[in-house]
């Protein structure tokens, strides 16, 4: 399996990454776990989740999503085996919420706890705090890799003028900077990375990990109709975002360079993902092992030039 670094901090990832999004929403415990074990035991070792996974959902009260992977880790003993990355920030009720250096302290000890694990290996900013300092948050980062709590810190949908602010205070201060950074990222949902952020993250030798990276399914093209915009929970955004002109021209050119090359649309996808600037890996989520295997083949697909010219035309504008 080829490996890719995680910008500069020194750990290696494999080029597809787990979204554990699912984990205790649409996949309970024994598919979680059937998922990961098949997931590393296929060579993989990214698994992106966050503390307010998955607060969304009725009932929930955020953590579902790590609780199950550290059950996982436990019951496996394959804790050495994966580079395990999860986020801070969002709004976790009770728990409170941003990027305050009193908020982080308590938010990492709560996802450890869940995660049943001493260090994570890749903590994120879930979303940015303007009304916190990045002094203060970079600072407190700093305080858990001393502690080895943390291993190295990451952002997430984070714009181009504050990312580059933070690796300004960062190398200002002598702090510990964002190695990775997670924004949204696709063949249907190119511009707002590949504008600014692709060419910092480039220059930086910062490492992307996109997210969506089957555009919530449709890149799958499982949703072909109106009605398959009623197929699962997520369908209602999906036919929003993307049931118009230059979606259909998208899954059109995934159709024709799958039949081509023998591959599924959403190997095409992803491996189209994994050759452009800066990625190191698209986070993608499957709540079946099959579903899983299918995902997995991207990693092996050789896209000739050829086709990935015909995608990047297909998918121009937006």
């Amino acid at each position: 399996m080829e490996m890719r670094p995680l910008g500069r901090c020194g750990l290696q990832v494999a080029p597809l990454a787990f979204g554990g999004n699912v984990f205790g929403w649409t996949a309970d415990a024994a598919a979680s776990f059937a998922l990961l074990d098949a997931f590393v035991d296929a060579g993989f070792n990214l698994i992106d989740t966050a503390d307010v996974y998955s607060r969304w959902v009725p009932g929930h009260a955020g953590g579902e999503s790590e609780t199950l992977i550290g059950q996982w880790l436990k019951a496996s003993g394959k804790r050495d085996r994966v580079v395990l990355a999860t986020k801070v920030g969002h709004d976790m009720g009770d728990a409170g919420k941003g990027l305050s250096a009193a908020h982080i302290r308590r938010a990492v000890e709560a996802s450890l706890r869940r995660l049943q694990t001493d260090r994570i290996d890749l903590y994120q900013a879930h979303v940015d705090d303007p009304a916190t300092p990045l002094e203060e948050t970079l600072g407190v980062f700093a305080e858990l890799i001393r502690a080895g709590k943390v291993r190295a810190i990451g952002a997430s949908n984070y714009g181009a003028a504050r990312l580059r602010e933070a690796l300004a205070t960062s190398a200002r201060l002598g702090l510990p900077r964002y190695e990775t950074l997670q924004p949204q990222y696709n063949l249907v949902d190119r511009a707002p990375y590949e504008a600014e952020l692709q060419p910092l993250c480039v220059a930086e030798g910062i490492g992307v990990i996109n997210y969506y990276g089957l555009a919530r399914g449709f890149l799958s093209g499982k949703y072909r109709s109106e009605a398959d915009a009623t197929a699962s929970p997520r369908a209602a955004g999906v036919r929003q975002a993307y049931f118009n002109e230059r979606g259909w021209r998208v899954l059109a050119a995934l159709d024709e360079v799958a039949a081509q090359l023998q591959a599924t649309p959403a190997q095409v996808a992803l491996a189209w993902q994994m050759r452009q600037p800066g990625i190191v890996a698209p986070i993608a989520s499957a709540t079946s092992v099959v579903q899983f295997a299918e995902l997995a083949g991207a990693a092996a697909l050789v896209l000739p030039d050829a086709a990935a010219a015909r995608l990047a035309e297909a998918s121009a504008g937006g």
